[in-house]
């Protein structure tokens, strides 16, 4: 029998990294997908030796246009059972000081490419009836409201992960009754060399490692969550969410304004 087949997107650290290693270990094999070379074909080795894993090797920058179509085009052709879009970037700056180039990659990387190879994977998937993505997003798309001092200046990353979550919920109930699963998973504070990348010290926080992180999600999607946080002991605070985003959207079917704006 054939193995199932995942593509990974930003494999080659991190929480990519580790997705990577565990669903070689639980019998995939894989398409990993990431700019730096070296890091890729080293894991693609290591992987190989220890799972017997077929491991295809696919250089790719999730911020042009030619990245994402290359991506796009393998997700199409490759008969995928799990898709997991975790490429990203942080990019934390106040919005009025973002470099304009900086915020088009944020949009491209955590948006468009999320959207399109999605796109390109679903439609093999459905005429299976079976397959997954998991769409790797950020507590921070919660974040909107908070003022805290220890968040970073995020706008657009947190605005973009936030398009992660809604995107992933409506596609979630457009695919109810297809046998493909979606899931988007909201990490908190992970110790990867993400913030490290970004200038950012948080040797002293404590931070969740990114195997946890990346068993979590695989537990969450075989348990059928659509959104899961792998540090959330309490699942009915996500649906106190749900419900409280239903009831404004009620108000939709109003043909009044509300009494105070008279």
């Amino acid at each position: 029998m054939s193995r199932p087949l995942a593509l990974v997107t930003g494999a080659s650290a991190g929480i990519g990294q580790s997705f990577a290693e565990q669903l070689a270990a639980s019998g995939h094999d894989l398409i990993v997908v990431a700019r730096r070379r070296d890091r890729l074909e080293a894991l693609a080795q290591r992987l190989g030796a220890a799972h017997q894993s077929k491991v295809e090797v696919l250089i790719a920058d999730l911020t042009s246009e030619a990245g994402i179509d290359a991506v796009s085009a393998r997700a199409a052709d490759a008969p995928l059972d799990l898709l997991v879009n975790n490429a990203g970037i942080g990019g934390y700056r106040r919005f009025v000081e973002l470099d304009p180039k900086v915020a088009d990659a944020l949009v491209a990387i955590h948006i468009r490419a999320v959207v399109q190879v999605t796109r390109a994977a679903l439609p093999g998937m459905v005429e299976r009836k079976q397959g997954a993505v998991i769409n790797v997003a950020s507590l921070l798309a919660f974040s909107g409201s908070a003022t805290g001092n220890f968040l970073p200046q995020r706008a657009v990353y947190a605005g973009a992960k936030a398009f992660m979550v809604t995107f992933t919920q409506v596609l979630a109930n457009e695919l109810a009754d297809s046998g493909v699963r979606v899931q988007v998973c909201l990490p908190g504070v992970i110790k990867t060399e993400f913030h490290e990348v970004q200038g950012m010290d948080l040797s002293k926080m404590p931070r969740m490692s990114p195997d946890d992180l990346a068993r979590a999600a695989l537990a969450g999607l075989r348990l059928g969550e659509i959104v899961c946080v792998p540090a959330l002991e309490d699942p009915a605070a996500l649906q106190r969410i749900d419900e409280a985003n239903r009831a404004v959207v009620e108000v939709a079917r109003s043909t009044a304004i509300a009494p105070r704006y008279r």
